[in-house]
């Protein structure tokens, strides 16, 4: 895959910080060699999160975020500083922009604050207007977006603190070269047209690259492929969807799990969603679910989100909750009203906002359980769609 074709969630995501008229736009553009934001001497010219994904080098293929000023005013000015709020969800590197001639003020320093764990630099813009500078910190630098100066500097910095993502594998680990993999992807309504989601093409990727044969079939072709092979798959992996009809037709003696399952585990956070699960069955018809996406895409008549996963806890919890439902970057601050999470796999989300998604449920106590692993529980077969992860399938017996 080339640096440009790469998915906008695998990608370090870099943000851009600061209060209106520190010259935030004039810097992202000097560094990224291009008008990507509109800028201007009138403050506030920001006025929403500006986003473009890109190849900068060192750094590599990255996405820019560049955000409206935090010290933005009146009730327009609140809501655009709650985007910046959500804009630093998803950062990977924060860049704070300073103005050098005004220095750093109390709304820098609370910037700072929300920034927690993320690392950052701050820019001190517009340096060629100060004559005396003052020494600042390893994590500082001086640069000027008008003149130049020190922008490729900073770029350097921003490569140093963009450690490196680990080459995880989403699928290799559990096949072997030479072994026949069937993928099982229903091409429906709710399909994208024309293409297959990421965690399908991830997939494939993986397993061409470890020198495996994949089949890929539909849901009523399955049958017929098993038929047509004259050995036996190591794997066959499953749009959630479609898990029961799959796990009748496939022989309990080959492994069979879901591909939002492996990117779940791909993220680090199965065992988290295999403890949510566990709620499912103690679900009241006084509590509240959360059903979050990822993306943005129209609603099918019989949308996975809004209607089947719904259907599907009614039936398997026999309750009746109450469902909300939140898609692409809008996910609820607080979580605390909310019983159970269901979200998707996140295949558009990069690792810090899932995570951030994530320590968000933490902290309110509440329990999430991903699209697959719930799906897989609720047709009984969860034990055997984690088969492949002895290590998780342990897990099993402390939460069920």
């Amino acid at each position: 895959m080339s640096l440009n074709g790469m998915p906008a969630g695998e990608r370090v995501h870099i943000g851009f910080f600061g209060l209106r008229n520190a010259g935030k736009s004039s810097l992202v553009n000097a560094i990224t060699g291009q008008k990507m934001s509109i800028v201007s001497d009138i403050k506030g010219t920001t006025t929403d999160a500006v986003q473009k994904t890109m190849e900068i080098l060192p750094i590599g293929p990255v996405v820019i975020i560049d955000t409206p000023g935090f010290d933005d005013e009146g009730t327009l000015g609140e809501l655009r500083i709650e985007k910046t709020k959500q804009a630093l969800r998803k950062t990977d590197i924060a860049v704070l922009v300073v103005d050098a001639e005004v220095g750093i003020t109390n709304a820098d320093r609370e910037l700072i604050s929300l920034f927690g764990n993320t690392p950052y630099i701050i820019a001190y813009n517009k340096s060629d207007l100060i004559s005396n500078r003052e020494k600042i910190s390893e994590s500082s630098i001086y640069v000027s977006a008008k003149s130049g100066e020190n922008v490729d500097d900073l770029k350097e910095k921003i490569a140093k603190l963009g450690t490196k993502k680990c080459k995880k594998r989403i699928v290799a680990d559990i096949v072997n070269s030479g072994d026949t993999v069937i993928l099982v992807i229903p091409i429906d309504q709710s399909a994208p047209k024309g293409r297959i989601i990421l965690p399908q093409q991830m997939v494939i990727r993986d397993l061409l690259d470890s020198d495996c044969r994949v089949i890929c079939c539909q849901p009523d072709e399955l049958k017929g492929t098993f038929e047509l092979l004259n050995i036996s798959p190591r794997l066959v992996i499953t749009d959630s969807q479609v898990f029961g009809t799959v796990s009748q037709i496939v022989p309990e003696k080959i492994m069979l799990t879901s591909f939002s399952i492996l990117l779940a585990r791909y993220r680090g956070v199965l065992p988290l969603m295999v403890a949510g699960a566990a709620k499912l069955k103690e679900l009241k018809d006084t509590d509240i679910v959360l059903i979050s996406e990822g993306c943005t895409h129209h609603r099918q008549c019989n949308d996975i989100g809004t209607v089947k996963l719904p259907g599907w806890i009614r039936a398997f919890s026999g309750a009746n909750p109450k469902f909300e439902f939140s898609s692409g970057g809008e996910f609820p601050l607080n979580l605390n009203k909310y019983n159970l999470i269901l979200h998707c796999g996140g295949c558009m989300l990069n690792e810090t906002e899932m995570q951030n998604r994530i320590l968000n449920a933490k902290n309110s106590n509440t329990p999430m359980v991903n699209y697959g692993t719930a799906i897989a529980y609720m047709h009984g077969i969860l034990p055997r769609a984690l088969s492949p992860f002895p290590d998780i399938n342990k897990l099993l017996s402390t939460h069920f």
